[in-house]
C-alpha cells in the first residue's frame, strides 16, 4: 500500500480579519483583490471573499502595501 502525504486545506479568513492582519481598511483590501494584487476566493451563494493566510503572509513578505514602485 502506498501512502500519500496529507495536506490540510489552507486557513481562510474573512475580509475583516484579513484587513486587520494587513492593517488596511476592508475596502482597500477589496480593491487590491480586484486589481489582482492579492488573491481571494469566492465562497457560498453570496460569493463572499475569503483570503488564505498563506497568501497574506506572502503579500507582507513582498512589501505588502499595494503600491508599485
Amino acid at each position: 500500500m502506498q501512502r500519500t502525504a496529507r495536506t490540510d486545506p489552507p486557513r481562510m479568513v474573512t475580509v475583516g480579519e484579513a484587513s486587520q492582519i494587513l492593517h488596511v481598511h476592508p475596502n482597500t483590501l477589496r480593491k487590491w483583490s480586484d486589481q489582482g494584487l492579492i488573491p481571494s476566493y469566492r465562497i457560498g451563494q453570496r460569493r463572499d471573499r475569503r483570503f488564505a493566510v498563506e497568501d497574506l503572509v506572502t503579500f507582507l513578505e513582498r512589501g505588502g502595501n499595494g503600491i508599485e514602485d
